[in-house]
């Protein structure tokens, strides 16, 4: 194996020490990765692998080739002063953070100004999003957490076949770049899910898609592998670097400076300091999101469904029935706004009038986490700019427990050979200039 400077360590040496800071789902399969060809792995993250701390604990626990949409699409910047307006919109900016957030939203706004903008980063989302159920399976198989993952499909509701209209696009393009989908009509979706509501009769199922049973068990399970194999988990805070000649020697947490030989950078919402330090001004802020989950409603609705006037994931979890989504942009530190929670359980209550569990709950749990999100859609991956034993891997927003096993992928091919391909330089942290 070579070395990111394109040495092969000789037949004797030790195999490299590889640091990788965050044991988010993104982190996780890089340390898999990376141990299963060859490094001596160190994993770091001051919370429990799964933890609710984590984007990859509360999301929609989607795994879907489907999800190629950046967020920016032409004409959206119209709808930046309902966002600010309007506080019960899927989509909200906090007013006292609109200083600080307007340079990445000048950005966001010009990477989706045209529809060829939009094409071509779907394009390049898909490719890290098309084989995610191939290779969520090989590792879940090899931790034994493959009962975990549903091969149920994904599926987008709609209240009737012309309502997809409005996406017309986005399907055409999901379909030319080679998303297999079905489309099923009022029957269908009653004969899965009787107490669905009556204004939705039409649906199409991403027929390849697949969503994970429990988060945090997964996690769990993917960590206690990596561990079995001979990884190692260290309770801290990665905070900054040690380097010498421009070769990393020491990743520095709170509690010890760890001696390494590379780095992996995949802290999620945190990840931006860290690139500092190592070159790179990332524009990244956190893109929070919300879920609800109801412990006492189990087994329905029995697939993942995504209505298309809610644009959220409601998942049938073996903790209880998952509502997940909303997009609000406001500082890491700005405390949750639990209305956008109860905006969720009221959307499932209008999609699920007839499951009397979600009516009338008897326990609610809420959680709000952290999603990390560029204002181009595309995760930053790849070498930092004042050390090449520092890579990339955050920055995926509503799609890293998807897009995971593909940047696992390009890390592991980069501290290999030292250099990227053509396609994969398109995840750059250098696309955004100084």
């Amino acid at each position: 194996m070579a070395d990111a400077r394109g040495t092969a360590p000789g037949p004797t040496e030790k195999p490299l020490r590889t640091v990788v800071i965050g044991a988010g789902i993104v982190g996780i399969f890089c340390a898999l990765e990376l141990q299963e060809a060859g490094h001596d792995v160190i994993l770091v993250d001051c919370g429990p692998p799964g933890g609710d701390q984590a984007a990859s604990y509360g999301n929609g626990a989607w795994l879907s080739p489907a999800s190629i949409m950046p967020m920016s699409v032409p004409g959206l910047w119209k709808e930046v002063p309902g966002y600010l307006a309007d506080p019960s919109g899927p989509f909200v900016i906090r007013w006292r953070h609109l200083p600080s957030l307007l340079p990445w939203l000048v950005r966001f706004l010009r990477a989706g100004s045209s529809w060829r903008k939009v094409e071509v980063c779907a394009a390049h989302r898909y490719r890290l999003c098309r084989s995610t159920v191939d290779w969520h399976l090989k590792w879940a198989r090899s931790a034994g957490t493959e009962h975990l993952i549903a091969r149920e499909g994904v599926w987008f509701l709609y209240r009737d076949r012309s309502d997809i209209e409005r996406e017309a696009r986005e399907w055409k393009m999901r379909k030319e770049l080679g998303v297999r989908f079905s489309e099923h009509d009022r029957a269908a979706l009653i004969e899965r899910e009787p107490a669905l509501s009556t204004e939705y009769g039409f649906g199409i199922r991403v027929d390849e898609g697949a969503f994970i049973r429990d988060t945090r068990s997964y996690c769990e399970g993917l960590v206690a592998h990596f561990c079995a194999e001979g990884g190692r988990l260290v309770r801290s805070t990665a905070r900054s670097f040690k380097m010498a000649d421009s070769r990393l020697t020491h990743v520095v947490s709170d509690d010890e400076s760890i001696a390494c030989d590379r780095a992996v950078i995949a802290a999620g919402a945190w990840s931006a300091e860290l690139a500092r330090q190592a070159g790179d001004n990332v524009p990244l802020i956190s893109e929070r999101g919300y879920h609800v989950v109801l412990p006492s409603v189990i087994g329905h609705p029995p697939m993942s469904v995504m209505p298309a006037d809610g644009k959220m994931a409601v998942t049938p979890t073996n903790r209880g029935l998952r509502i997940a989504g909303q997009v609000e942009l406001a500082s890491l530190h700005a405390p949750p706004n639990w209305r956008r929670a109860d905006i969720l359980l009221a959307f499932g209550k209008k999609l699920l009038p007839g499951l009397p569990g979600v009516q009338s709950p008897d326990r609610v749990e809420r959680w709000m986490g952290h999603r990390p999100s560029t204002p181009d859609g595309l995760p930053s991956i790849g070498a930092a700019s004042d050390c090449a034993d520092i890579v990339h891997a955050f920055g995926h927003g509503h799609s890293g427990m998807i897009q995971a096993p593909a940047t696992a992928q390009i890390v592991s091919r980069l501290l290999a050979a030292g250099v990227v391909s053509p396609e994969d330089e398109a995840f750059s942290p250098r696309r955004f200039g100084a």
